[in-house]
């Protein structure tokens, strides 16, 4: 399985468009020790002829046209990606959507929830103008599906579904509750290679660290390094925990809470423009390396 990470940023990117944090300031002056991001976009393939994205962004074009892996090849209309996972309905995990509507058959997985959410919104119902445009695919948390192979060699990915306690986000509050609202997911390769999949993680549980301490790679929430970290940079907002993220550093965070982690290769993604992690001068990125974990980047690929 061949895992391309297109975008490593939370919601607006990195910089984002109409932020001068310290951080968002110093890279657009030329002077910030970092790299800037895409919003979150990773694209998995087994068989090096269908791909599958793990939710859909708002800069999916670009990450489109930035991967050739992801380029049509013939005919009129026609392109390798067959298929979108989505982990919640956050409109920067679905907004890419959008940008797929030209006609393209394509399926998506996602919970009922997240389902009913999309196909009553009269945006997306833009992907459903013809018949077998898009197929809707309801996925439930402890159950297994398969993302399929084109080819007839079976590599087939295995995707087995977790459900995490998170809310809708606000543009979907009259929906119904669900407890499958954010979903966190491990992907199994052809090779039998395990792929976690969590950019928003509402709670740390004993359990799912039990889980993680089993993949072989780990992509999981890193969008604030601290819980008070909006409120220091703007003096109001959200705490961390309250928008549905763990976040990275303080004694709850999960760089500690994760510290006897040792067999997965450990990456954050889904990373605010705030986070001081994103300056690799400073002691909040030196800690993430000392403690064995890397800050995912657009354009890094993984061969599981």
């Amino acid at each position: 399985m061949l895992v391309k990470i297109l975008g490593s940023a939370a919601g607006g990117g990195f910089p984002q468009w109409n932020c001068v944090c310290p951080n968002c300031r110093a890279v657009r002056a030329g002077q910030f020790a970092g790299k800037p991001r895409l919003q979150t976009q990773v694209t998995v393939g087994s068989d090096g002829v269908s791909w599958f994205l793990l939710g859909a962004s708002p800069d999916l074009r670009l990450q489109i046209e930035s991967t050739r892996e992801l380029h049509p090849s013939s005919g009129t209309r026609s392109s390798p990606i067959s298929g979108v996972v989505l982990a919640s309905a956050d409109l920067d995990h679905v907004l890419g959507l959008l940008l797929l509507r030209e006609l393209q058959p394509f399926q998506v997985w996602a919970s009922a929830s997240v389902i009913e959410i999309l196909r009553s919104n009269s945006m997306f119902r833009m992907l459903n103008r013809v018949d077998d445009q898009v197929r809707w695919n309801a996925i439930r948390a402890g159950e297994d599906f398969v993302l399929p192979s084109t080819t007839t060699d079976g590599r087939v990915i295995a995707c087995h579904v977790l459900a995490l306690p998170a809310r809708h986000p606000a543009y979907a509050s009259a929906a119904p509750h669900s407890e499958e609202a954010v979903l966190g997911l491990i992907l199994t390769s052809p090779s039998g290679k395990t792929l976690g999949f969590f950019p928003q993680l509402p709670s740390l549980t004993p359990a799912l660290k039990n889980l993680f301490a089993t993949l072989d790679c780990l992509l999981l929430d890193g969008t604030f390094w601290s819980d008070d970290e909006l409120i220091q940079r703007q003096g109001f907002g959200q705490r961390a925990h309250e928008m549905g993220h763990v976040p990275v550093g303080g004694e709850d965070g999960t760089l500690r809470q994760l510290a006897g982690l040792t067999k997965p290769r450990r990456m954050y993604i889904h990373i605010n423009n705030t986070n001081p992690m994103l300056n690799e001068a400073g002691a909040e990125y030196r800690q993430v390396r000392d403690s064995g974990w890397e800050l995912a980047e657009d354009g890094c690929h993984l061969s599981l």
